[in-house]
């Protein structure tokens, strides 16, 4: 793997809460209906703080993640990134896509990234029409992917709450 894509991955992984620092960061987080804003200092950049937003689902009956679904907070030059974890078990053949609620067609859709040991990751670029319906809606889309079996399986994405919690992370 190469330098910048070791540098992707961590960041990937600090912005979605995966990473963890030997010092001890001072977080906070607030919580906006489905969506959480977690906000940690960055312990290379002693001033600053690294943010996002996400949504996790669990394994039904459990206290188990199942997957991760988070936006790190916008960065002036760079695309705004919906990075999506997802167990190891998955097809990297078949795209992630995001679908809207009472929609039939994609929104959004990429193919995996890498698979590390904590899942594997697909990282979706937010472009301004397609934030814009995020930010607009309230019901229950979805997230599917191709298990390693080809299966397609499905994780519900609410954007209960997305409006709130995306305004907060963009002052941060």
């Amino acid at each position: 793997m190469q330098s910048s894509q070791i540098q992707a991955t961590l960041l990937a992984l600090s912005a979605l809460g995966l990473a963890s620092s030997a010092s001890a960061q001072q977080s906070t987080s607030a919580t906006y209906s489905d969506w959480v804003l977690q906000c940690a200092n960055d312990a290379a950049n002693p001033p600053k703080k690294t943010c996002d937003i996400s949504q996790v689902t669990q394994v039904q009956g459990k206290n188990i993640t199942f997957s991760r679904i988070g936006i790190e907070g916008p960065v002036k030059g760079r695309p705004i990134k919906l990075i999506v974890q997802f167990p190891v078990n998955v097809s990297m053949r078949g795209p992630v896509e995001v679908q809207l609620p009472e929609t039939t067609s994609p929104a959004l859709s990429a193919p995996f990234d890498r698979c590390l040991p904590a899942g594997c990751f697909a990282e979706l670029e937010l472009k301004d029409d397609v934030l814009k319906k995020f930010n607009s809606t309230e019901g229950t889309g979805k997230v599917t992917f191709k298990d390693s079996s080809g299966r397609d399986t499905a994780v519900p994405l609410s954007f209960k709450g997305f409006h709130a919690a995306f305004d907060a992370l963009s002052k941060e």
